[in-house]
């Protein structure tokens, strides 16, 4: 009887640490080193740490961007920009949130366009935690228009590069 409660709970226990550990959020993948460089535009990424924006692949490679638009460019485009790669073998993206500068699931993130605030490659996409801070950013840097990253097409990023909103 005692083994069989002791199996019991040791069953429990391993089960109740799986839960646990599929709804933790993933860890973020490593921070860019002095010489990565984004697969889009070609610049030094780890100069740009308000800014990073990072994609882990299933089998642990990951790229690193100097923005939200440069990602975003590569999300709709990986194979233009690194052969071989694709949209499914992504595992997680990670954007720095503006005002705190922690990674976060660049899935849940707000984004806001048009503001007076610029990114390394000139306008871009601000990465927000909440949709309450973006309402924020928004007024207060004269942003455009707050988006979801569902709701940023191919077409955006270059839009952005050409400062259209």
């Amino acid at each position: 009887m005692r083994v069989r409660r002791f199996l019991l709970a040791l069953l429990l226990a391993a089960w109740t640490a799986l839960a646990v550990a599929q709804a933790l959020p993933p860890k973020p993948g490593p921070k860019p080193g002095p010489k990565d460089l984004c697969p889009v535009c070609g610049m030094l990424v780890s100069k740009y740490s308000n800014w990073v924006a990072t994609i882990v692949y299933k089998d642990g490679h990951v790229h690193h961007f100097d923005g939200a638009k440069d990602m975003f460019k590569f999300w709709f485009d990986p194979a233009k920009y690194a052969a071989g790669h694709k949209r499914e073998d992504m595992a997680v993206i990670w954007v720095t949130d503006f005002y705190n500068l922690q990674r976060m699931d660049a899935r849940k993130a707000w984004y806001v366009t048009g503001s007076d605030v610029l990114g390394p490659m000139g306008h871009e996409f601000v990465p927000l935690a909440s949709k309450e801070d973006a309402a924020d950013f928004l007024k207060e840097h004269k942003g455009r228009k707050v988006l979801t990253f569902d709701q940023v097409t191919k077409d955006l990023p270059t839009n952005l590069d050409d400062g259209r909103f």
